[in-house]
């Protein structure tokens, strides 16, 4: 089986596999690209594995006029630049120590320890320059079979870092077969180290929930992690019940996946430390959870918070009852989102003060938000008994 891909035809990758295979290395792209590549997906990262060490990279790199940054070094990567593209090249490898978060890696150049010490057979396979996919430990089926499997012992791979357990489910949601459920021994073993997930970074954990939650459907693999128990044990109350009736909708309606949507969908504690959202995220959330929990319609949600909000409000409203949204919702967001308030505090004075202009723009405010944005500025006014 050979590779056909512009990604790898292209110069930079080839001068960087060419530099170390003309050397007399071994020298492969490995993991996503190649995983991309035979599913047919985009491919956006190129990693290449070697049997060249760190010091043997940069020595051929910069003899060949290539900028070499030794970017993991203790963990054999080095990035070599080459017409403006950067490239990870990192050693074969397997690992001597790990402690659930990091390793402790030795050189080798023997392929399959290297491909030993990945996470899922999917990511364990190779391919040369020429594009021949070098397959040491049989994940193709797995590929084949759009089935996420951890490299053989599952608990051994999960103990030497217990992110993966998340990167399974990520992973099943984004490349698994949703038919086929997921592997039960890796649900087995992700159940018996749900400890090691409370020793994770915030970083580590909120990158690897984004992924999932902006996953085209990832209701199957979160019902999943609900079961197992890792869900509550990264969002502590989180449940998964609303999630496929949200994807649902957002399907119907030709809307992309929504990371904070879903998020708090799941509902749960807030996730603000757990995941360390950003301030732009936690202010999205909360505005999100003030429209939800506002009462209002779709027309004065947009109104007061913007189409996006509306739009996520009305969806997570209805994934919780279990029914569609009317068919004339998409009018109602968008007037409300066009309509501008036509009265401001200066039209009130002199004659309103302090207070009472306050009063008085809420209760027009409210007023004309229930005639559909209908009432004019005079309108308005007169309803206060002031012309204007």
């Amino acid at each position: 089986m050979r590779i056909k891909a512009d990604w790898l035809n292209e110069r930079p990758t080839q001068k960087v596999l060419r530099l170390l295979g003309g050397a007399g290395h071994q020298a492969f792209v490995v993991g996503g690209c190649v995983r991309n590549s035979l599913l047919g997906v985009p491919v956006t990262d190129i990693d290449i594995a070697t049997s060249a060490l760190p010091e043997t990279v940069i020595e051929l790199a910069e003899t060949n006029g290539l900028k070499a940054v030794p970017t993991g070094i203790d963990h054999g990567t080095v990035t070599i630049v080459t017409d403006r593209v950067p490239f990870e090249v990192t050693t074969f490898r397997r690992d001597v120590e790990t402690d659930g978060r990091r390793a402790v890696v030795a050189f080798t150049d023997a392929l399959e320890e290297d491909a030993r010490r990945r996470d899922f057979t999917m990511n364990a396979i190779y391919a040369d320059a020429d594009g021949a996919v070098v397959d040491p430990l049989d994940g193709l089926p797995d590929l084949n079979a759009r089935r996420v499997r951890f490299i053989e012992d599952a608990n051994q791979r999960i103990r030497e870092d217990y992110l993966r357990s998340l990167r399974f489910f990520r992973f099943h949601a984004q490349y698994g077969d949703p038919d086929a459920g997921l592997d039960p021994e890796a649900l087995a073993a992700i159940a018996g180290n749900l400890d090691g997930l409370d020793t994770l970074p915030g970083e580590r954990t909120g990158a690897e929930m984004r992924k999932l939650l902006a996953a085209t459907d990832p209701a199957p693999a979160l019902a999943a992690m609900e079961i197992t128990g890792a869900l509550s044990r990264i969002l502590p109350g989180a449940g998964s019940a609303f999630i496929a009736p949200l994807v649902h909708l957002e399907s119907e309606a030709n809307q992309p996946p929504d990371f904070m949507r879903r998020l708090v969908a799941l509902g749960g504690d807030d996730p603000t430390m757990r995941l360390r959202l950003s301030r732009a995220e936690d202010k999205a959330r909360h505005v999100l959870l003030r429209a939800i929990e506002s009462g209002a319609g779709p027309a004065e949600i947009a109104w007061r918070f913007g189409a996006e909000a509306s739009w996520s409000a009305v969806f997570v409203r209805h994934a919780m009852a279990g029914s569609p949204p009317t068919e004339d919702v998409s009018a109602e967001i968008e007037a409300g989102a066009s309509a501008d308030f036509p009265v401001s505090a200066t039209d009130l004075m002199p004659d309103l003060q302090g207070a009472a202009i306050g009063e008085a723009l809420g209760t027009l405010e409210r007023a004309w938000i229930d005639s559909g944005f209908a009432l004019t500025h005079k309108e308005l006014l007169a309803l206060l008994g002031n012309e204007g």
